[in-house]
């Protein structure tokens, strides 16, 4: 995927996922960490909590470094209430991802809360 189209914005909370596979296979974490609003929350794991869009990039910036790539699963149909969309994907291995994405200003969609993995 090019890079124009990589980092375009999410139109509809549906994009969001594919578009962080997309990115983290590409190994750009500041394209991942654009995925979410400044003051979000992403749960790393081991009980700690990634906050704000630096400590998310920083996140991803480690795992880009593994060279552990993401796979899209199965992703859910998002519940969309006004602003506010709840996504999840369940993974090959059985986990289960859930977010919480906010409506932008413009028109575009941001995860405020990512919590990567629920069920193992």
């Amino acid at each position: 995927m090019n890079d124009e189209a990589d980092r375009r914005p999410a139109h509809d909370p549906q994009d969001l996922a594919r578009l962080l596979v997309s990115r983290q296979q590409a190994g750009d974490a500041e394209a991942m960490a654009a995925l979410y609003e400044p003051g979000a929350i992403l749960d790393i794991g081991g009980g700690q909590l990634a906050r704000g869009r630096e400590a998310i990039h920083d996140f991803y910036a480690k795992l880009a470094a593994t060279r552990q790539k993401f796979e899209l699963g199965d992703q859910r149909p998002a519940i969309v209430k006004g602003e506010l969309a709840l996504t999840s994907t369940r993974l090959h291995d059985g986990t289960v991802t859930v977010e919480i994405a906010r409506r932008q200003g413009d028109g575009t969609w941001l995860w405020a809360i990512d919590q990567p993995s629920i069920l193992p």
